[in-house]
């Protein structure tokens, strides 16, 4: 699929939202006030490109795009892995996969060979758990909001067993193997199927009289690419294709839903005193001709599969920007959070408060690391591991895993797309930033 318009689009959406090179504006002052509510919204498999704000030609996503305006964008934002499991546990800990563990949607031992399906699943199952008593052991964000007497609700996609796992209060996601239980189950009919359960979970928390942290991570615009009607038909006129009209078209009905939530808390009286939080667990690019993605978005370590646009809302809080220089990472979520908390930081975190000037301003480079759909360890399953700077970036292909592959070096304000490898023309930047990466590791 052609691309490339993207970029005039791109430049009109800056010129209506406006935009900084600089560091972002601090979060006003929250000492001794009401804790906000804070609620979570996380896209699955969307291309960077893919939003009204991002300069979509066809696309219409109004309430994402309302968001946008109202908050702090960071344009030049990334997740450090391109696939669901491993990229959602980095969200929600604040820290790289090679930390948490989760380094693919499913583990498999290299000896491990099942012959049909339902032995696939009970090997899956039993491999993966071991996985999940390891992240048990971490501090994840809703564990960390207790301290403030916040109520956490898990829907959606969520990988690692049951929402307790993950330090949740409340949640749709069972995840016993012997229901079907392996990356949602019940969550992901949220969006899909209504939004009353979110509805519930916030009702109970006034009626708790505490604040609410709500993980709200629907099964969209994922496959199956299954939209209303009314939204494939608008959009098959526009499409190079039906695939592509149905991926649009599910893109639409995401937004439709991030719109009815907003709404529901602004009608309980609450948009004032909630911080929003936007990002896309990982990259998408429709195949125009077949049912599937590109081979440079999910999965792969391009732009297309890592790239995503992060917003912070908070009204009155956090001033609005469009910002699209500062490089930002999803793995800033959680101390972000924690400083618009005032609360301690506990160490280990991979990311920074993008609120603090001189953090951003300092920052130089962003990483990323991928690993195989079907994991073991570290050392059998890494595939890639990149950097990113302004402008350059590289991708290091692990020498036993991708035997045979080339680095690749890319000016990403010149080439946007990733088309052109550089890494025979600059041999320096290419040793730099390897070294870069190999000290990022060993810290």
């Amino acid at each position: 699929m052609k691309t490339h318009h993207h970029l005039f689009f791109l430049a009109l959406a800056l010129v209506f939202f406006g935009s900084c090179g600089g560091p972002t504006e601090a979060v006003s002052d929250t000492a001794g006030e009401e804790a906000p509510n804070i609620v979570f919204i996380i896209s699955d498999d969307q291309a960077w490109t893919d939003y009204g704000f991002m300069g979509h030609r066809q696309l219409n996503t109004p309430n994402l795009d309302k968001l946008a305006n109202e908050g702090l964008t960071f344009v030049q934002s990334y997740v450090p892995t391109s696939l669901c499991a491993p990229s959602l546990a980095s969200i929600a800990t604040g820290v790289y996969p090679r930390r948490h563990q989760v380094l693919g949607n499913d583990r498999m031992l290299p000896d491990d060979k099942p012959e049909d399906k339902e032995e696939r699943k009970k090997i899956r199952s039993e491999r993966y758990r071991p996985v999940i008593d390891h992240f048990r052991q971490l501090n994840t964000l809703p564990d960390m909001l207790k301290e403030k007497g916040y109520l956490s609700f898990q829907t959606g996609k969520w990988w690692l067993g049951n929402y307790a796992n993950g330090g949740f209060d409340m949640g749709m996601t069972h995840g016993d193997p012997q229901r079907g239980g392996r990356h949602g189950d019940y969550g992901l009919e949220i969006g899909r199927k209504g939004m009353d359960t979110l509805y519930n979970y916030i009702d109970y928390a006034l009626e708790e009289e505490k604040p609410f942290f709500l993980w709200y991570a629907p099964y969209l615009p994922h496959r199956p690419h299954n939209p209303p009607d009314s939204l494939y038909q608008k959009y098959l006129p526009l499409a190079p294709s039906e695939y592509v009209a149905r991926y649009w078209a599910m893109c639409e009905w995401f937004d439709h839903t991030c719109g009815e939530l907003i709404d529901y808390i602004d009608g309980k009286g609450l948009t004032g005193n909630t911080l929003f939080v936007y990002v896309c667990d990982n990259g998408w690019v429709q195949e125009e001709n077949a049912e599937g993605y590109t081979k440079k978005s999910k999965r792969s370590p391009y732009d297309y599969g890592l790239k995503t646009p992060i917003i912070y809302k908070w009204s009155g809080k956090i001033a609005p920007q469009y910002n699209t220089r500062s490089l930002a990472s999803s793995l800033d979520i959680v101390p972000t959070v924690l400083g618009m908390l005032n609360m301690e930081r506990p160490e280990g975190l991979d990311g920074i408060d993008v609120l603090d000037e001189s953090a951003l301003t300092k920052r130089e480079t962003l990483y990323g690391e991928i690993y195989a759909h079907d994991f073991s360890t570290i050392d059998n399953s890494l595939f890639y591991r990149m950097a990113i700077t302004d402008p350059y970036k590289i991708i290091v292909p692990d020498e036993k895993n991708k035997p045979g592959e080339v680095v690749r070096l890319y000016n990403l304000s010149e080439d946007p797309f990733e088309e052109t490898n550089l890494a025979d023309q600059y041999p320096q930047i290419v040793d730099q930033l390897s070294t870069r990466i190999e000290v990022s590791w060993k810290q």
